[in-house]
Order: structure tokens, then C-alpha cells, then sequence
């Protein structure tokens, strides 16, 4: 890592979120846990919500092998996904109401999700969210030829920080959170939230185009199959 920054201090407190769901299609799949906090400079958690839903689908054994909720335990301990739902966005609301930038770790995953459940269950959507922090699309961008995998596990390792039960919504969202803060003390960054959020949705576009030509140049998509590079919430009908 390059630098030792201090932190901006547009990033001394920011909201975090994230949710573990019943796959990876933000159109077809529903939310079984999310996270929804607060940190401090120093990373601590200082307001936090977590939900369990009922998604009212099974619960596929890989994605249950992953964050550990199975189908019986949704029904049993979770809530209306409806509920949920509408509690989720609502936090997320009052966040970009105080001015908070909010972390999610690959946010257009986490945003488009929450976008096509609100939809399903007739919850009104957050309007353009935003400023979103998304340490994946930062890093990238910032350390565009470091070798190695980008998930949230490695890259929290690379910059040092803690990750304690992976694939748990609090502990994924936090440790974002966390990684988000380490960036800026490594890499300088733009001079507000609003403006870094305008520079990701030039850099996810530019990487998933790269992206493309690559899987494109190994045989493992198609021409026709780009991968959509839309951020922070995709396109209607994307995966």
C-alpha cells in the first residue's frame, strides 16, 4: 500500500449494508439477512439493525452452505419479507437523508436486489441512492494490476483488516466498511463522497467492459453476453 493518509472526513462516519440472499440474480433471487450500520473514524460500529426475512421461496442448499440460514430456519425465525424489505430501504433513506455516504462491497449487486424487492412487494424503491462507497469498483481502480482474487475475504486481508465470520451480513457490511476507510489511508481519493460516487460509475462501466473482453477472449461468454457495467443499481431485467 502506498500511502499513510489521513482519512477524509467525508469518511469519519459512513452507513454500511449488506445482504446475503437466496442466490446471485438481482431480478429473480430475495433477501434472507441484511446489516445496516453506522461507523466511526476509527471503523466502530456505532448504530446498527439486522434482519432475518422469510423470503417465501426455498432457500437453495449452496446458498444455505454459504451464510448458514436454511429454508426452515427463515420460516421459523424470519419475518414478512415484505416488512423487511420496507425496513431495510427505509434505513437506507434516512442515511442519505443525514448525508451519510453508504459502503456495500460490489453495491450493484446489493442495490439492484433491494431495488427488485421493493418492486415485488409494492415498497417504494430509493430514489438514485446515493453517494454509495463500493470498495470493490474503488479498489480495482486504484490498484488496477495487483494480482490475485477481489472478494471482500482478500481484499479485507491485503489492507489488514479483520473479517470474522464471512458471508454474515453485519461482519461482510462492517468489514466494508473498514476496507472502504483503509483505501483512503492508502490511495488519495476524490475530495467528497458526492464526487467519488460520480467516479464509480465511470470505473465500474470501464471494468466490466474489460471484464467482457476478457471472458469474450477466453470462450466463456459471447459477444452478445456483456456484462452489464451499470452502477450502482443495473438496468431492469439485468442479472
Amino acid at each position: 500500500m502506498a500511502l499513510d493518509l489521513d482519512l477524509p472526513t467525508w469518511l469519519g462516519r459512513i452507513g454500511v449494508f449488506d445482504l446475503e440472499t437466496t442466490g446471485v440474480d438481482v431480478a429473480a433471487d430475495r433477501i434472507v439477512t441484511a446489516h445496516v450500520g453506522v461507523l466511526d473514524a476509527k471503523g466502530r460500529e456505532i448504530a446498527a439493525r439486522s434482519w432475518i426475512a422469510d423470503p417465501g421461496v426455498p432457500i437453495p442448499d449452496g446458498a444455505a452452505a454459504v451464510h448458514g440460514i436454511t429454508t426452515e430456519h427463515a420460516r421459523a425465525h424470519g419475518r414478512s419479507a415484505r416488512e423487511v424489505v420496507a425496513e431495510i430501504a427505509s434505513s437506507l433513506r434516512s442515511l442519505f437523508a443525514q448525508g451519510l455516504p453508504v459502503v456495500a462491497y460490489n453495491a450493484s449487486y446489493d442495490f439492484s436486489l433491494l431495488t427488485h424487492e421493493c418492486i415485488r412487494h409494492g415498497v417504494p424503491a430509493l430514489e438514485m441512492p446515493g453517494p454509495i462507497i463500493d470498495p470493490l469498483v474503488i479498489d480495482k481502480a486504484v490498484d488496477r494490476y495487483r494480482k490475485g482474487k477481489r472478494t471482500l475475504e482478500v481484499v479485507a486481508q491485503h489492507y489488514g483488516v479483520p473479517l470474522d465470520g464471512a458471508h454474515e451480513a453485519s461482519a461482510d457490511a462492517i468489514a466494508a466498511g473498514r476496507v472502504a476507510q483503509a483505501i483512503a489511508r492508502s490511495f488519495p481519493l476524490a475530495g467528497s463522497a458526492h464526487e467519488l460516487h460520480t467516479q464509480q460509475i465511470g470505473w465500474a462501466r470501464t471494468q466490466a467492459e474489460s471484464l467482457t473482453e476478457y471472458f469474450v477472449r477466453i470462450g466463456r461468454i459471447e459477444p452478445e453476453d456483456a456484462l452489464d457495467g451499470t452502477w450502482p443499481v443495473r438496468a431492469p431485467g439485468s442479472a
